[in-house]
Protein backbone atom coordinates (compact mmCIF):
# COMPACT_ATOMS: atom_id res chain seq x y z
CA UNK A 1 0.00 0.00 0.00
CA UNK A 2 2.95 2.17 0.81
CA UNK A 3 4.66 1.81 -2.38
CA UNK A 4 1.17 2.52 -4.25
CA UNK A 5 0.82 5.73 -2.59
CA UNK A 6 4.34 6.76 -3.82
CA UNK A 7 3.42 5.56 -6.85
CA UNK A 8 0.45 7.80 -7.16
CA UNK A 9 2.09 11.17 -5.48
CA UNK A 10 4.46 11.35 -8.63
CA UNK A 11 4.08 14.14 -10.86
CA UNK A 12 1.52 13.34 -13.52
CA UNK A 13 3.68 14.14 -16.32
CA UNK A 14 6.75 11.68 -15.40
CA UNK A 15 3.80 9.24 -16.54
CA UNK A 16 2.92 10.59 -19.76
CA UNK A 17 4.65 9.05 -22.92
CA UNK A 18 7.14 11.61 -24.51
CA UNK A 19 4.77 13.31 -27.28
CA UNK A 20 2.45 13.35 -24.81
CA UNK A 21 4.08 15.44 -22.87
CA UNK A 22 5.87 17.57 -25.87
CA UNK A 23 1.85 18.48 -26.63
CA UNK A 24 1.38 19.73 -23.06
CA UNK A 25 4.25 22.01 -23.21
CA UNK A 26 3.64 23.38 -26.61
CA UNK A 27 -0.28 24.11 -25.36
CA UNK A 28 1.41 25.42 -21.86
CA UNK A 29 1.91 29.24 -22.03
CA UNK A 30 5.75 30.03 -22.01
CA UNK A 31 4.53 33.60 -19.99
CA UNK A 32 1.61 35.93 -18.90
CA UNK A 33 1.27 38.96 -20.87
CA UNK A 34 0.94 42.18 -18.92
CA UNK A 35 -0.33 45.77 -19.42
CA UNK A 36 1.28 47.64 -22.11
CA UNK A 37 1.97 51.19 -22.68
CA UNK A 38 1.08 50.72 -26.40
CA UNK A 39 1.00 47.19 -28.29
CA UNK A 40 2.67 46.69 -31.54
CA UNK A 41 -0.95 46.70 -33.82
CA UNK A 42 -1.72 50.31 -33.99
CA UNK A 43 -5.05 49.85 -36.16
CA UNK A 44 -6.00 47.60 -32.98
CA UNK A 45 -4.84 50.85 -30.70
CA UNK A 46 -7.40 53.17 -32.75
CA UNK A 47 -10.46 50.82 -33.26
CA UNK A 48 -10.22 49.97 -28.99
CA UNK A 49 -9.57 54.01 -28.61
CA UNK A 50 -12.38 55.16 -30.51
CA UNK A 51 -15.21 52.60 -28.69
CA UNK A 52 -13.93 53.59 -25.28
CA UNK A 53 -14.73 57.51 -26.55
CA UNK A 54 -18.03 56.48 -28.54
CA UNK A 55 -19.15 54.53 -25.55
CA UNK A 56 -18.20 57.16 -22.84
CA UNK A 57 -19.79 60.09 -24.93
CA UNK A 58 -23.19 57.66 -25.04
CA UNK A 59 -23.28 57.36 -21.39
CA UNK A 60 -22.59 60.96 -21.03
CA UNK A 61 -26.08 61.84 -22.11
CA UNK A 62 -27.81 58.04 -21.41
CA UNK A 63 -30.82 58.92 -19.13
CA UNK A 64 -30.88 62.76 -19.82
CA UNK A 65 -33.91 64.35 -21.60
CA UNK A 66 -32.28 67.57 -22.61
CA UNK A 67 -28.88 65.62 -23.67
CA UNK A 68 -26.47 67.30 -25.67
CA UNK A 69 -28.45 70.63 -24.54
CA UNK A 70 -26.74 70.36 -21.10
CA UNK A 71 -23.17 70.06 -22.10
CA UNK A 72 -23.68 73.77 -24.19
CA UNK A 73 -25.54 75.20 -21.45
CA UNK A 74 -22.21 75.30 -18.77
CA UNK A 75 -20.49 77.23 -21.56
CA UNK A 76 -22.75 79.39 -22.59
CA UNK A 77 -23.79 80.67 -18.62
CA UNK A 78 -20.15 80.90 -18.32
CA UNK A 79 -20.21 83.36 -21.54
CA UNK A 80 -23.00 85.29 -20.08
CA UNK A 81 -21.75 86.15 -16.77
CA UNK A 82 -18.23 86.61 -18.29
CA UNK A 83 -19.25 88.63 -20.52
CA UNK A 84 -21.84 91.18 -18.28
CA UNK A 85 -18.86 91.83 -16.09
CA UNK A 86 -15.90 92.65 -18.37
CA UNK A 87 -18.43 95.33 -20.85
CA UNK A 88 -20.51 96.62 -18.33
CA UNK A 89 -18.32 96.58 -15.30
CA UNK A 90 -14.87 96.28 -16.16
CA UNK A 91 -15.03 96.98 -19.53
CA UNK A 92 -11.88 95.39 -20.83
CA UNK A 93 -13.84 94.43 -23.95
CA UNK A 94 -15.10 97.46 -24.78
CA UNK A 95 -13.22 98.28 -27.60
CA UNK A 96 -12.29 94.73 -28.62
CA UNK A 97 -13.86 94.17 -32.11
CA UNK A 98 -16.56 91.15 -31.95
CA UNK A 99 -15.74 90.64 -28.35
CA UNK A 100 -18.72 88.17 -27.51
CA UNK A 101 -17.36 86.16 -30.57
CA UNK A 102 -13.72 86.55 -29.13
CA UNK A 103 -14.92 85.37 -25.25
CA UNK A 104 -17.49 82.39 -26.18
CA UNK A 105 -14.64 80.93 -28.48
CA UNK A 106 -11.93 81.11 -25.70
CA UNK A 107 -14.41 79.54 -22.96
CA UNK A 108 -15.45 76.63 -25.11
CA UNK A 109 -11.80 75.95 -26.45
CA UNK A 110 -10.17 76.56 -22.95
CA UNK A 111 -13.17 74.43 -20.81
CA UNK A 112 -12.66 71.49 -23.47
CA UNK A 113 -8.89 71.36 -22.19
CA UNK A 114 -9.82 71.60 -18.86
CA UNK A 115 -12.44 69.31 -18.77
CA UNK A 116 -10.58 66.14 -20.96
CA UNK A 117 -7.69 66.85 -18.85
CA UNK A 118 -9.22 66.83 -15.43
CA UNK A 119 -11.50 63.85 -16.55
CA UNK A 120 -8.27 61.60 -17.74
CA UNK A 121 -6.54 61.90 -14.61
CA UNK A 122 -8.59 59.21 -13.26
CA UNK A 123 -9.23 57.40 -15.76
CA UNK A 124 -6.32 55.00 -15.67
CA UNK A 125 -7.02 54.16 -11.87
CA UNK A 126 -11.34 53.96 -12.59
CA UNK A 127 -10.34 51.16 -15.18
CA UNK A 128 -8.54 49.19 -12.80
CA UNK A 129 -11.50 46.16 -13.78
CA UNK A 130 -10.94 46.37 -17.21
CA UNK A 131 -6.87 46.99 -16.76
CA UNK A 132 -6.95 43.68 -14.76
CA UNK A 133 -8.97 41.46 -17.12
CA UNK A 134 -7.73 42.45 -20.31
CA UNK A 135 -4.49 43.12 -22.06
CA UNK A 136 -4.43 46.15 -23.98
CA UNK A 137 -3.02 49.07 -24.84
CA UNK A 138 -3.13 51.26 -21.64
CA UNK A 139 -2.13 54.55 -23.16
CA UNK A 140 -6.15 53.91 -24.75
CA UNK A 141 -7.69 55.14 -21.84
CA UNK A 142 -6.97 58.32 -21.23
CA UNK A 143 -6.71 59.33 -25.16
CA UNK A 144 -10.22 57.76 -25.39
CA UNK A 145 -11.53 60.04 -22.50
CA UNK A 146 -9.61 63.50 -24.41
CA UNK A 147 -11.70 61.82 -27.40
CA UNK A 148 -15.06 61.65 -25.57
CA UNK A 149 -14.31 65.31 -24.86
CA UNK A 150 -13.26 66.60 -28.38
CA UNK A 151 -16.39 64.79 -29.96
CA UNK A 152 -18.63 67.83 -28.10
CA UNK A 153 -15.99 70.26 -28.33
CA UNK A 154 -16.70 69.40 -32.67
CA UNK A 155 -19.92 70.24 -31.81
CA UNK A 156 -19.77 73.32 -29.23
CA UNK A 157 -17.35 74.63 -31.56
CA UNK A 158 -20.54 74.61 -34.52
CA UNK A 159 -22.32 76.81 -32.23
CA UNK A 160 -19.96 79.54 -31.67
CA UNK A 161 -19.36 79.68 -35.34
CA UNK A 162 -23.10 80.31 -36.04
CA UNK A 163 -22.80 82.94 -33.20
CA UNK A 164 -19.99 84.39 -35.15
CA UNK A 165 -21.78 84.36 -38.28
CA UNK A 166 -24.80 85.98 -36.69
CA UNK A 167 -22.40 89.00 -35.17
CA UNK A 168 -21.18 89.58 -38.17
CA UNK A 169 -18.31 88.05 -38.69
CA UNK A 170 -17.48 87.20 -42.11
CA UNK A 171 -15.76 84.31 -43.30
CA UNK A 172 -12.44 84.06 -44.99
CA UNK A 173 -10.24 81.10 -46.28
CA UNK A 174 -8.69 81.47 -42.77
CA UNK A 175 -11.37 79.71 -42.08
CA UNK A 176 -9.40 76.19 -42.94
CA UNK A 177 -6.90 76.47 -40.51
CA UNK A 178 -9.91 75.95 -37.91
CA UNK A 179 -9.43 72.11 -38.60
CA UNK A 180 -5.73 72.33 -37.89
CA UNK A 181 -6.19 74.17 -34.96
CA UNK A 182 -8.66 72.34 -33.23
CA UNK A 183 -6.48 68.91 -33.73
CA UNK A 184 -3.63 70.84 -32.40
CA UNK A 185 -6.08 71.16 -29.43
CA UNK A 186 -6.50 67.31 -29.08
CA UNK A 187 -3.12 66.82 -29.48
CA UNK A 188 -1.83 69.23 -26.76
CA UNK A 189 -4.89 67.81 -24.38
CA UNK A 190 -4.15 64.36 -24.81
CA UNK A 191 -0.47 64.32 -24.74
CA UNK A 192 -0.90 65.94 -20.71
CA UNK A 193 -3.78 63.38 -19.71
CA UNK A 194 -1.30 61.10 -20.76
CA UNK A 195 1.64 62.82 -18.42
CA UNK A 196 -1.34 63.46 -15.67
CA UNK A 197 -2.67 59.83 -15.40
CA UNK A 198 0.62 58.04 -15.49
CA UNK A 199 1.22 60.37 -12.53
CA UNK A 200 -2.11 59.77 -10.71
CA UNK A 201 -1.45 55.86 -10.48
CA UNK A 202 1.47 56.57 -7.63
CA UNK A 203 0.64 60.15 -6.60
CA UNK A 204 -3.13 60.70 -6.26
CA UNK A 205 -2.41 64.43 -5.25
CA UNK A 206 -2.01 65.33 -8.59
CA UNK A 207 -5.91 65.78 -9.37
CA UNK A 208 -6.21 68.87 -6.72
CA UNK A 209 -3.25 70.02 -8.05
CA UNK A 210 -3.75 70.07 -11.48
CA UNK A 211 -7.16 71.44 -10.55
CA UNK A 212 -5.99 74.36 -8.71
CA UNK A 213 -3.26 74.61 -12.03
CA UNK A 214 -6.01 74.67 -14.68
CA UNK A 215 -7.71 77.54 -12.83
CA UNK A 216 -4.41 79.41 -12.73
CA UNK A 217 -3.99 78.76 -16.66
CA UNK A 218 -7.73 79.94 -17.54
CA UNK A 219 -6.51 83.59 -15.99
CA UNK A 220 -2.93 83.45 -17.41
CA UNK A 221 -4.62 82.60 -20.97
CA UNK A 222 -6.03 85.19 -23.38
CA UNK A 223 -9.72 84.24 -22.83
CA UNK A 224 -11.61 86.91 -20.93
CA UNK A 225 -8.80 89.39 -22.12
CA UNK A 226 -7.09 90.24 -25.16
CA UNK A 227 -3.42 90.25 -26.08
CA UNK A 228 -3.01 93.63 -26.78
CA UNK A 229 -4.46 94.42 -23.37
CA UNK A 230 -1.31 92.71 -22.19
CA UNK A 231 1.03 94.26 -24.61
CA UNK A 232 0.32 97.69 -23.70
CA UNK A 233 1.01 96.77 -20.37
CA UNK A 234 4.60 95.02 -20.61
CA UNK A 235 5.63 93.49 -24.17
CA UNK A 236 7.64 91.16 -22.64
CA UNK A 237 4.81 89.64 -20.36
CA UNK A 238 3.07 89.28 -23.45
CA UNK A 239 5.71 87.16 -24.87
CA UNK A 240 6.20 85.10 -22.31
CA UNK A 241 2.32 84.28 -21.76
CA UNK A 242 1.98 83.55 -25.37
CA UNK A 243 4.87 80.53 -24.82
CA UNK A 244 1.83 78.40 -23.21
CA UNK A 245 0.46 76.30 -25.66
CA UNK A 246 -3.50 77.44 -25.37
CA UNK A 247 -2.59 80.93 -25.60
CA UNK A 248 -1.09 80.48 -28.95
CA UNK A 249 -3.89 77.74 -29.76
CA UNK A 250 -6.64 80.02 -28.56
CA UNK A 251 -4.62 83.38 -30.39
CA UNK A 252 -4.55 81.83 -33.46
CA UNK A 253 -8.01 80.55 -34.05
CA UNK A 254 -8.82 84.72 -33.10
CA UNK A 255 -7.11 85.80 -35.70
CA UNK A 256 -8.27 82.85 -38.55
CA UNK A 257 -11.77 82.27 -37.79
CA UNK A 258 -12.89 85.98 -35.89
CA UNK A 259 -10.80 88.86 -36.34
CA UNK A 260 -8.00 88.83 -39.43
CA UNK A 261 -6.88 92.41 -37.64
CA UNK A 262 -6.47 91.08 -35.04
CA UNK A 263 -2.00 89.73 -34.21
CA UNK A 264 -1.35 85.99 -34.62
CA UNK A 265 0.47 83.51 -32.38
CA UNK A 266 3.56 84.18 -34.20
CA UNK A 267 3.12 87.90 -34.26
CA UNK A 268 2.43 87.70 -30.51
CA UNK A 269 5.33 85.69 -29.81
CA UNK A 270 7.53 88.08 -31.78
CA UNK A 271 8.32 85.58 -34.54
CA UNK A 272 8.09 82.11 -36.30
CA UNK A 273 11.50 81.07 -33.92
CA UNK A 274 9.60 81.56 -30.54
CA UNK A 275 6.99 79.21 -32.23
CA UNK A 276 9.19 76.66 -31.29
CA UNK A 277 9.09 76.92 -27.69
CA UNK A 278 4.86 76.15 -27.28
CA UNK A 279 5.42 73.31 -30.04
CA UNK A 280 8.09 71.79 -27.92
CA UNK A 281 5.80 72.34 -24.27
CA UNK A 282 3.83 70.20 -26.23
CA UNK A 283 6.47 67.58 -27.71
CA UNK A 284 7.85 67.36 -23.97
CA UNK A 285 4.42 66.85 -22.46
CA UNK A 286 3.74 63.78 -25.06
CA UNK A 287 7.10 62.30 -24.36
CA UNK A 288 7.13 62.63 -20.63
CA UNK A 289 3.36 60.95 -20.68
CA UNK A 290 4.49 58.07 -22.46
CA UNK A 291 7.66 56.71 -21.70
CA UNK A 292 6.26 57.31 -17.65
CA UNK A 293 3.13 54.85 -19.15
CA UNK A 294 5.18 52.69 -21.00
CA UNK A 295 7.33 52.13 -17.44
CA UNK A 296 4.40 51.94 -15.37
CA UNK A 297 2.65 49.45 -17.63
CA UNK A 298 4.22 46.10 -16.50
CA UNK A 299 3.22 46.90 -13.22
CA UNK A 300 0.04 48.44 -13.20
CA UNK A 301 -1.59 45.62 -11.23
CA UNK A 302 0.32 46.47 -9.02
CA UNK A 303 0.28 50.00 -8.71
CA UNK A 304 -3.21 49.65 -9.00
Amino acid sequence: MIGAAKEMSRPVARDLGREEYSELAVRMPVRVVGPRAMSGDFRRFLTLTWMLAYLEFKLKFFGSVLGYAWQLMKPLMMFAVLYFVFTEVIRIGGGVPYYPVVLLSGIVLFGFFSESTVGAITSVVEREGLIRKISFPIVSVPISTVTSVFLTLMLNYLVVLSFALASGVTPTWRWVQIGPLLVLLYIAAASASLALSSLYVRFRDVKPIWEVIAQVLFYATPVIYTIEFVQEKSATLAQVMMCNPLATILQQMRHSAIDPASPSAVDALGGWLYLAIPMGIVVLMALFGFFSMRRLAPNLAEEL
